[in-house]
């Protein structure tokens, strides 16, 4: 257990001084510019990670705050005070990275700290100029007023003032009309809401734009890439792999939602319709928060020392928001807190089978980062977002033997649906990373034109969603409700990539447990010292780019699904 571990309640909220700020980063670019050795850089370094440690647990800690309760006017005021700061923290970030770069004893510190760690930090310097600085700021508060519209989102519904999370489980409920009603209620909220949403995502690509342009990009497409660590994968590999998916997955999906339809008996099916896989309906948690909490911990204990340490932890020291509330933020994520060694998980539990994959999704995030604390080097602990994923989706199969704790006789009827919506799950993701490179190579296009290029895009991996009954999303709005498209650009075919590889340790954990857990916790343990790449490669996974690849990964997967009955759940 961490030294430094503390309640969560007991975290100072400490919110940056910016003059404080500016004059210690100043000392510490002076010194390492002065270092005439690599053993002298070494030593600034350190200070350098120290006083980092501190600055970002007290910047994470304002955001989990901040999403915890979006009306609170401290919180909000401190999250603005941040937004601020992430330009200044790029530009002394971007100054330490210049002089490193640029030392006569680079080499020593390649040979000390690993290439990789330079590679990044060739990669960064493309991403950041000092003359970027205000579309960075504005950027960031952009982003922040789309998240606070999300999070203040009150809808009435069956004499109820809902949020969006409390909204979506009735989305899923086994009675049609309350289903369809549901659904309305948001494409009303979307139609509201749309004029602002839009204009924040104009002003967002242009701002965007004008970055890569500013930077000597031809477009911002490249420049994402860059600021998304992607030094061993390009657009067109991308493309190729959205190729595969649609022929290998598409066809498959289609058949699965027929299936689906014909057991639901519904002829004419609207898209609100595939939220009920099941016609006694979809699969229920067994109990409420805290029981599911107490089943987690089961879970974690069960399948071994390393992960039964790290939940009792994560349930001690107060590291978990799940229950949703109004004025809290929707969605769910981990984050890290440097200075405690310590994870968060966040979440907004709503009574319905997402509530379980929180439990193992945000916990495996949290437990990669969990045995990933001692890695002495910042940049190694955590590494790109679709590795990330492959922690966090792996997780989620590895707790199928348990999942009779969680949902008593629905355990079946989650383990199928949860199988179908992974693979279901494919063409949405490819839908909503292809429609960011059209809209990156088109940046003077109107609000109109991306929700036609969304839907056309949608028609071809999707061609069963219907939306007649919801005119704002029958034009192709859905995407404005997608967080990922506003707050972190081509960041979204991650989760598929990290999909395909969490297939491979669903299988291999079906065939000898022992075996897939003892190569997962090896990879957790990886942390981000490797590239994507490299990392599928010294842990014997398959690569999602390759040909064939993907083929191969879904086979065993359709043997799976035929094991079960659906007509008889």
């Amino acid at each position: 257990m961490s030294k430094k571990a503390i309640k969560f309640s007991d975290y100072p909220f400490v919110v940056p001084n910016q003059k404080k700020i500016v004059a210690k980063m100043e000392k510490l670019v002076f010194d390492l510019k002065n270092c005439q050795t690599a053993k002298e850089a070494e030593a600034v370094i350190k200070r350098i990670n120290k006083y980092r440690e501190v600055l970002y647990t007290q910047i994470s800690v304002i955001y989990v705050k901040y999403t915890c309760d979006t009306r609170h006017e401290e919180y909000k005021k401190a999250q603005d005070l941040v937004d601020e700061l992430s330009p200044l923290l790029g530009k002394y970030n971007n100054e330490m990275i210049k002089i490193l770069t640029s030392a006569p004893y680079r080499p020593e510190l390649e040979k000390k700290f690993g290439s990789y760690l330079f590679k990044m930090y060739d990669a960064g310097l493309k991403t950041f100029d000092e003359k970027i600085m205000p579309e960075i700021l504005k950027e960031s508060k952009l982003v922040s007023e789309y998240d606070m519209i999300r999070g203040d989102a009150q809808i009435d519904f069956n004499g109820e003032v809902l949020n969006l999370s409390q909204l979506s489980k009735f989305s899923q409920d086994k009675d049609r009309k309350v289903r369809k009603a549901a659904s309305q209620a948001i494409d009303n909220w979307l139609k509201e809401n749309e004029p602002r949403l839009a204009q924040i995502y104009d002003e967002l690509v242009h701002l965007r734009t004008n970055m890569a342009r500013k930077l000597g990009f031809n477009s911002f497409t490249e420049l994402g890439y860059l600021r998304l660590g992607r030094t061993d994968y390009n657009p067109e590999m991308v493309a190729n792999y959205r190729r595969q998916v649609y022929e290998e997955v598409v066809p498959l999906c289609q058949k699965l939602y027929r299936a689906q339809m014909r057991n639901l008996g519904i002829r004419k099916p609207q898209y609100y319709d595939y939220n009920l896989m099941f016609a006694s309906g979809n699969p229920l948690p067994a109990g409420n928060s805290e029981y599911l909490v107490k089943q987690a911990h089961n879970m974690y204990s069960n399948l071994g020392e390393e992960s039964k340490e790290f939940f009792e932890f994560m349930m001690e020291n107060e590291l978990m928001d799940l229950e949703t509330r109004s004025g809290k933020a929707p969605g769910g994520y981990c984050t890290y807190f440097p200075l405690y060694e310590s994870p968060f998980i966040f979440s907004n539990f709503n009574g319905t089978q997402g509530d379980v994959n929180v439990l193992c999704h945000e916990g495996g995030h949290a437990f990669q980062a969990y045995l990933s604390k001692n890695i002495k080097i910042p940049e190694y602990r955590s590494p790109t977002l679709e590795s990330c994923e492959i922690h966090s989706m792996s997780m989620e199969y590895f707790a199928w033997p348990y999942l009779e704790g969680f949902f008593g006789e629905d355990a079946d009827k989650y383990r199928y649906s949860h199988l179908a919506d992974s693979i279901q799950f494919l063409p949405y993701g490819i839908t909503i990373d292809e429609f960011q490179h059209w809209v990156y190579a088109n940046p003077e296009a109107t609000h109109e034109q991306r929700c036609a290029a969304f839907r056309e895009i949608e028609s071809r991996y999707s061609p069963h969603k219907k939306y007649d009954d919801c005119p704002t999303l029958a034009k192709g709005a859905l995407w404005l409700r997608q967080g990922h498209v506003f707050s972190s650009p081509f960041y979204y075919i991650d989760y598929t990539l990290a999909q395909v590889v969490a297939f491979q340790f669903a299988v291999e954990n079906m065939k000898d447990h022992s075996k897939a857990w003892k190569k997962y916790i090896k990879l957790c343990k990886c942390g981000g010292r490797y590239p994507f790449l490299e990392l599928l490669k010294k842990n014997k996974l398959r690569n999602p780019f390759e040909d064939g690849n993907i083929r191969k990964v879904i086979r065993p997967l359709t043997k799976v699904l035929k094991t079960f009955d659906i007509s008889k759940m």
